[in-house]
């Protein structure tokens, strides 16, 4: 069985490496080089880090939807941002 702190801290972990990603890209066009780069740029480390904690390919699924949440927090938090700073 594989080692619940290790699931956790590797989910965790790639949810974390992905908001920065997800924040920097919302101020991108859309489909540009940068913005393609910010969306895959989590994803070499995300493998390594899984490769080397152990976890088989079944957690692929865990790890790729915590990139995406991490992505869209981001843009979100970057959305907010901008909104607050245009209210008076």
């Amino acid at each position: 069985m594989q080692s619940i702190i290790s699931i956790v801290g590797l989910v965790g972990f790639t949810l974390i490496i992905s908001v920065p990603c997800g924040y920097i890209r919302q101020n991108l066009p859309k489909y540009s080089f940068m913005w393609w780069v910010l969306i895959h740029l989590p994803i070499p480390i995300i493998v390594l880090l899984r490769i080397k904690a152990g976890l088989n390919w079944h957690f692929i699924p865990l790890t790729l939807g915590s990139s995406v949440a991490g992505q869209i927090i981001g843009g979100a938090v970057n959305r907010r941002r901008k909104h607050n700073a245009k209210a008076p």
